[in-house]
């Protein structure tokens, strides 16, 4: 599946993580608004190692890198590509999207 960002919220049919980083690429990756919605969905579930590898994610974009590291850690995962937008790539095929 690859995610469109045609529509203004985005399929009800995502996982949370998955709606997550949905509001990250429609965001453009960069913090604003559909980061914050992002960040949100993270933190409504911290702890669940999905959850926590996209708020990971949502810090990197962020700039904040020692709390992006943090939310690696407790994910139990690490930053698979070199860029954001390519670690975001990875965090949707893994997630199933």
């Amino acid at each position: 599946m690859t995610l469109s960002f045609d529509t203004p919220e985005p399929p009800a049919t995502l996982s949370p993580p998955l709606q997550a980083l949905w509001w990250l690429g429609k965001g453009g990756f960069r913090p604003g608004p559909e980061w914050k919605r992002a960040h949100d969905i993270c933190q409504a579930a911290e702890g669940s190692p999905d959850y926590d590898r996209v708020h990971a994610l949502a810090h990197w974009i962020e700039g904040d890198q020692s709390n992006s590291d943090y939310w690696y850690r407790r994910s139990g995962t690490h930053r698979r590509g070199g860029d954001i937008e390519t670690e975001w790539a990875h965090q949707v095929a893994d997630l199933g999207g």
